[in-house]
């Protein structure tokens, strides 16, 4: 069974329906959800998600009520943190892993880590039973590959192409995909520009997708209540997870 990860952007429009969302989702089929930590500047992110972000700061989003939402939700479905390097170094990795633990979380996503400088901190994540996420970009040289999936674990996050989430663009993975299983038997998930019209085939010789415009943007849909928005969203996942498994 093909996996699918749902990033959604904490406290936006409530945490109450960060919550409801993240049931709904579960029901929906999401094997993996992505709690977004709203930052000002998500550099690897497009306009539909920096948007989102930016009016969760705007509500009043702060770190206590990721926290405290994130142990309502982490019970119940697989969850993880995508954020930027920012908000961890400035609240302190140390209480971000302390917070992850005690919420039940399993692991962190941080695109502006680089693999280098990440290393210490995934010891000090997989001391406390959970994961750094590693990611994989096609620009990634044979070598670096190896380095990198080596030792991942849970999965290894390919970015599907150069550039910023949701911008839709398409290229052919096949290459990249059969040098990551020569060094790994850990399961990849295709991200970036993945929706109802491209899942099915950027699924193809991978284990699973991830999946945040296509869903942040009905976030974003002013003629669309929050009951709408929750039922669209929630649609459109379980569209994906039956697309992918085909």
């Amino acid at each position: 069974m093909k996996k699918l990860v749902a990033y959604i952007t904490t406290g936006f429009p409530s945490f109450k329906f960060t919550v409801d969302l993240a049931m709904s989702l579960k029901e929906a089929g999401v094997d993996t959800l992505e709690l977004g930590i709203p930052f000002s500047d998500p550099v690897a992110d497009g306009p539909i998600i920096e948007k989102a972000n930016l009016l969760s700061l705007q509500n009043g989003f702060k770190l206590d009520k990721l926290f405290e939402t994130t142990k309502q939700i982490a019970p119940h479905i697989d969850t993880l943190w995508m954020g930027y390097f920012n908000s961890f170094y400035h609240k302190g990795f140390d209480k971000f892993v302390d917070e992850a633990k005690s919420a039940k979380l399993s692991g962190f996503i941080i695109p502006d880590l680089p693999f280098e400088e990440a290393l210490p901190y995934q010891e000090q994540m997989r001391a406390n039973g959970m994961t750094l996420i590693d990611f994989i970009a096609p620009t990634d040289t044979q070598e670096r590959i190896e380095k990198i999936v080596k030792n991942s674990q849970k999965f290894i996050y390919l970015v599907a192409y150069a550039g910023i989430t949701g911008s839709g663009k398409s290229e052919s993975l096949d290459g990249i995909i059969s040098s990551i299983k020569q060094y790994t038997q850990t399961p990849i998930y295709v991200g970036f520009g993945v929706d109802e019209h491209t899942a099915k085939e950027k699924v193809k010789g991978v284990d699973g997708v991830i999946v945040g415009s296509a869903l942040v943007k009905v976030l974003l849909d002013e003629t669309l209540n929050n009951t709408q928005k929750l039922n669209k969203i929630t649609t459109i996942a379980k569209n994906i997870k039956e697309l992918i498994n085909e």
